[in-house]
């Protein structure tokens, strides 16, 4: 059994205890059972990995003030609560200080029970996120630059270090975002050439009329507008590495050149005939294959093509993706003095359900907006991405479908509250429900009606 499915039960009636316990047993719960708060609370502490269902109305420390004494010692730990005497004010305002759920007796079992598989998915969530912020604090040397516990990224970790020390041409490929020029730069910095200087140039962001200018520099008087000498990326490189990034846009007449320079380790500026000589490492990077590219030379691929890395698209390593935010949140918080946002449960199920068309560099934006607006929700984030539309698919996979009609069952809810000013009446008429069941959704959204009134 997971250690999350621990539940921690807490009525001053051994009836309800009794009952309520055997039940929770039965569908496959471990449970403790207590007769009041103050004997409760001693066994929670950080490293309790369970829920916490508890009375409201008991003699001594009740159960609100007993959730209160719970997130004080555990921040986030789901606190259930129970009651014959609660109302919808009371419900809310439990919520809003950290409730997890709401549940007026006699409740049905099985409600019950779905509330609590779903707290202990929340804690399973946010023991997790803990574990992770722990990796990060804990990790040194590559561990920090290249972030992920995933097999393929531990395997290209070890690869990317015996590869460092070789000082042979490398191509790098990835699809675009996946942090490709990270890799070549932890080649060079592991390298005996990292007190030299690594220079990267993106073949496909400069104009063909400039690249041969940009790589191999140019005299004064070179062209019309070459008022001086200029040293190209070729020259600025010698003893150190030159990362040649999307080098399949390279225009063919230039891979010619390419290819003279790196059999000979010798180049010529743009308007002369002296020649230089260079001592450097070439890291190529590309999103497609260049054996199978017509449009790439064949010699200069294998003048290029010593060694190999690969990088996975994010979508193949999901598990990295919540320490990958974690990373640059923790980064946000650093830049702008502020204490880093927490993932919450949902948010992580978000981030797992995605399939990062943008790979990392997308993920790392959106850390960006969530770290600087609380209000924003990773699904929040994520379904404004630019391009999609309400008749697109959502980017998602494996949502559970009971987080899809919650979801789109609070916005109902609060869209018929708007539009009616707060109106409960009006509300339960125009959605068909009834007085209890609405209280007892808008309890469990956190959904109040003074929000709504004008």
């Amino acid at each position: 059994m997971d250690n999350c499915e621990h539940v921690l039960l807490v009525d001053d009636e051994a009836i309800v205890r009794q009952s309520t316990g055997q039940w929770l047993k039965i569908c496959g719960f471990m449970v403790d059972s207590y007769a009041s708060a103050e004997q409760a609370l001693t066994m929670i502490d950080d490293s309790f990995s369970g829920v916490v269902i508890t009375d409201v109305r008991m003699p001594g420390m009740d159960g609100l003030q007993f959730m209160r004494a719970i997130l004080q010692k555990v921040p986030g730990l789901p606190v259930i609560l129970l009651t014959a005497h609660g109302d919808v004010d009371m419900a809310i305002s439990s919520m809003r200080d950290g409730a997890y759920d709401f549940i007026e007796k006699p409740f049905v079992p099985d409600r019950l029970v779905e509330t609590v598989h779903r707290a202990c998915e929340k804690r399973r969530l946010v023991l997790e996120n803990q574990q992770l912020q722990h990796i990060l604090a804990s990790q040194s040397g590559i561990d920090t630059k290249i972030i992920g516990i995933s097999p393929v990224i531990q395997r290209l970790k070890r690869e990317l270090l015996k590869l460092a020390e070789q000082d042979t041409n490398v191509i790098v490929y990835g699809e675009t975002g996946t942090g490709k020029e990270l890799v070549a730069q932890c080649l060079h910095e592991y390298s005996h050439r990292k007190t030299n200087n690594f220079v990267p140039i993106n073949c496909g962001a400069i104009p063909e009329s400039l690249i041969e200018s940009e790589l191999f520099g140019h005299e004064a008087g070179a062209f019309t507008s070459a008022a001086k000498k200029r040293i190209g990326k070729f020259e600025y490189s010698d003893k150190g590495t030159l990362f040649l990034d999307e080098i399949e846009s390279m225009p063919q007449n230039l891979q010619i050149k390419l290819l003279r320079a790196f059999q000979e380790g010798v180049i010529e500026r743009l308007g002369s005939n002296n020649p230089i000589s260079v001592d450097l490492r070439v890291i190529a990077a590309a999103k497609v294959d260049l054996r199978e590219d017509d449009n790439f030379r064949q010699d200069l691929f294998y003048r290029l093509n010593i060694s190999q890395l690969h990088i996975s698209p994010l979508r193949e390593r999901l598990e990295d993706v919540p320490l990958l935010f974690n990373h640059y949140l923790k980064i946000m918080a650093v830049d702008h003095d502020k204490r880093q946002r927490t993932l919450s449960a949902n948010d992580l199920s978000t981030l797992t359900s995605y399939h990062w068309p943008g790979n990392v560099r997308e993920l790392k934006n959106f850390a960006i907006r969530y770290s600087l607006d609380p209000d924003l929700s990773v699904a929040d984030i994520l379904l404004s991405a630019e391009g999609m539309s309400a008749t697109e698919p959502r980017p998602f996979r494996d949502v559970s479908l009971a987080t899809q009609v919650a979801n789109f069952e609070a916005q109902v809810i609060k869209e018929s509250l708007s539009r009616f000013q707060g109106s409960i009446k009006d509300t339960m008429e125009q959605l068909d429900l009834p007085r209890r069941t609405l209280n007892q959704k808008m309890i469990r959204y956190g959904i109040s009606r003074t929000d709504f009134k004008e």
